[in-house]
């Protein structure tokens, strides 16, 4: 099933986005048109061996490791490599989204998505799908937390 159609199938409202090649987070909202915080980033993390769970980050935050080993009680987390990655959700890097993955790994959502809609991965390269954030983490039954930071600025060059 692919993303769209399990967001469909699960009854949420929503609308789908389709737009061209985008660089950055920036770009994405532009594109989409929508404010950055508002492209959600599903980040797929290797707990252990078999044993991932998707994140939900705030297009303008990223993971804040120390809070999300302490939320999950684990010492060590690692991003899977590409292949990783794709092998556990079924989706590329860039169009990773719960909706419709191969495995449903449990849901972690940084707190600051909710009361919004938001934009997340429908699982192909330019194309996002708008849902609103609450009925989305009730239907992914997601531990909602504070799990990130401000996105860096950007050294001087």
């Amino acid at each position: 099933m692919s993303a769209i159609e399990a967001v469909a199938a699960a009854g949420l409202p929503h609308r789908v986005i389709r737009y061209g090649p985008v660089g950055s987070v920036a770009e994405a909202a532009a594109a989409r048109g929508v404010e950055v915080p508002d492209v959600v980033k599903t980040i797929v993390v290797r707990r252990a061996a078999g044993d991932h769970v998707f994140v939900l980050v705030p297009g303008d935050r990223v993971i804040s490791w120390p809070k999300l080993r302490a939320l999950l009680g684990v010492n060590r987390l690692s991003l899977p490599d590409a292949g990783q990655a794709k092998a556990a959700t079924g989706y590329e890097r860039g169009t990773i989204t719960p909706f419709g993955a191969t495995t449903a790994w449990p849901v972690v959502a940084d707190e600051r998505i909710r009361g919004r809609e938001i934009t997340l991965g429908a699982g192909e390269h330019g194309v996002a799908v708008a849902v609103p954030a609450d009925a989305a983490l009730a239907h992914l039954r997601a531990t909602v937390a504070d799990v990130t930071d401000p996105e860096p600025a950007p050294r001087p060059a």
